[in-house]
């Protein structure tokens, strides 16, 4: 791959490598760290692929995995520090609060975290990476009824968990809520 074919390629495949890890990961500093170890990874290993779509596609595997490869650690690290110190994790949050966080993005992405990873991953990069069908069944190596499928019954799912939440907070919202915070990631 020429210094051109790699520019290109790393202009084109780093925003939607970051917003994958972002929002698997939650942090920006981890999110751009990943990025820029498959971008080496695939420098230094010299792979070829046949055009630059298909080396884009093997990027967002490399950086799906990597970050729920980070994001997994980190959270037997917080656990392994909870234990270590006896803390109490739980909050209590009083319905004002509840409602103020229903009212963000928060939420939402607290929602996200309860979904299977398979239904969780293929939401990620259809609402936030904003690929096609094709494009995650070629990036997760699945077919593009598979896809469909899985995007189904994530926002089912997603949508259910919204409900239950506005249901015990006492307010009305529904899927409507992903859409709206969709664009703020």
């Amino acid at each position: 791959m020429t210094e051109a074919e790699f520019r290109l390629l790393f202009n084109s495949a780093f925003p939607v490598l970051y917003k994958v890890a972002y929002r698997i990961t939650g942090s920006g500093e981890a999110a751009e760290d990943l990025c820029q170890d498959a971008f080496f990874r695939l420098h230094e290993k010299n792979m070829v692929f046949p055009n630059q779509e298909e080396a884009k596609y093997w990027l967002i595997r490399v950086v799906k995995n990597a970050a729920l490869n980070y994001a997994k650690r980190k959270q037997r690290e917080r656990k392994a520090y909870q234990r270590a110190f006896k803390e109490d994790s739980r909050q209590e949050e009083t319905g004002e609060t509840q409602l103020v966080k229903k009212e963000t993005r928060g939420e939402v992405l607290k929602a996200l975290d309860k979904l299977p990873e398979t239904l969780r991953i293929v939401l990620i990069l259809k609402e936030y990476a904003e690929l096609n069908y094709r494009e995650i069944g070629r990036a997760l190596g699945i077919n593009e009824g598979n896809v469909k499928v899985r995007v189904f019954r994530a926002r089912e799912r997603l949508a259910a968990i919204l409900n239950e939440i506005a249901g015990v907070n006492g307010v009305d919202n529904t899927i409507d809520t992903v859409t709206e915070n969709r664009g703020r990631a």
